[in-house]
C-alpha cells in the first residue's frame, strides 16, 4: 500500500522545488496567525492549500483523513502543529522516508502554510468501530492531559490526538518507549517508559473513540 502511495503521489510533486529560499520559522508561523486572522485572506488561503495538499492525499486521505491504519490524520490538526512538522521535514530535524521528506521539501514555504491552514479546519471522520476504554481514559489523565489537554485536542505546538488513527496510535508510543526510531523526544519516553503493552492499547483505544 505504501508503495502505491509513493508511486501514486511522486507525479504531484511540483516542478518549482528546490527554488525558494527557505524563510525561518518564526515568519512562516506569523504568516500562519495573519492569515488565521484575516477574513479577507483566510478563504483563499484554505482553497490554494487544499490544492498543493493534492500530494498528500494519497497516504493521508481526502482532507487528511487516513484510509491507512499506521497513517495518521491530518484533519483537525493544530494547525501551528502541522506547520511545524513539515518545516522539521525541510531542516531534516525530524525524520522520514526519504519520499516524504522530499515531497514536503518540494511544496514552497507559502504552500505549507496555506496547507496547515486547510488541514487544520477540515473535520475528522471518526472511525466508527472506535471503542473507548475506561482504563485508557485514567492512563490519559495521568500521563497525558497536562500536556494534551483533558479533551486530547493539544495546544498550538502540541498535537491533537482525539480521534486519532489507533494503529498509529499504538506504534507511536511504542516507539517513544523504546527510545528508537526516527522521532526521539525524552519527555515522552519519560511518560512511557514504564507502559505495558495493554496500557498502550488502552491508550490508543480512548485516544481513537475521543471526541470534541
Amino acid at each position: 500500500m505504501h508503495l502505491i502511495c509513493l508511486a501514486a503521489c511522486a507525479v504531484l510533486v511540483p516542478a518549482h522545488a528546490g527554488t525558494t529560499a527557505e524563510p525561518s520559522a518564526a515568519m512562516l508561523h506569523d504568516r500562519l496567525t495573519r492569515l488565521a486572522a484575516s477574513p479577507g485572506e483566510l478563504p483563499a488561503a484554505i482553497r490554494r492549500g487544499q490544492t498543493a495538499a493534492a500530494v498528500c492525499r494519497h497516504c493521508h486521505g481526502p482532507g487528511g483523513n487516513s484510509a491507512l491504519p499506521d497513517v495518521p490524520n491530518l484533519a483537525s490538526q493544530n494547525a501551528d502543529y502541522l506547520l511545524e512538522q513539515m518545516n522539521k521535514f525541510v531542516l531534516g530535524t525530524r525524520k522520514s522516508s526519504d519520499f516524504m521528506t522530499g515531497m514536503i521539501r518540494a511544496l514552497t514555504p507559502e504552500e505549507r502554510v496555506d496547507i496547515a491552514l486547510f488541514l487544520s479546519r477540515q473535520p475528522v471522520a471518526y472511525a466508527p468501530a472506535a471503542r473507548g476504554s475506561d482504563a485508557g481514559r485514567a492512563l490519559f489523565g495521568q500521563l497525558c492531559a497536562k500536556c494534551h489537554g483533558d479533551a486530547a485536542a493539544g495546544s498550538h505546538r502540541i498535537p491533537r490526538l482525539a480521534g486519532q488513527q489507533m494503529k498509529y496510535l499504538e506504534d507511536s508510543l511504542k516507539r517513544y518507549r523504546s527510545g528508537m526510531g526516527e522521532r526521539l523526544d525524552p519527555m515522552m519516553a519519560a511518560y512511557t517508559r514504564n507502559l505495558e503493552d495493554t496500557d498502550i492499547l488502552a491508550l490508543a483505544a480512548h485516544l481513537a473513540a475521543l471526541r470534541p
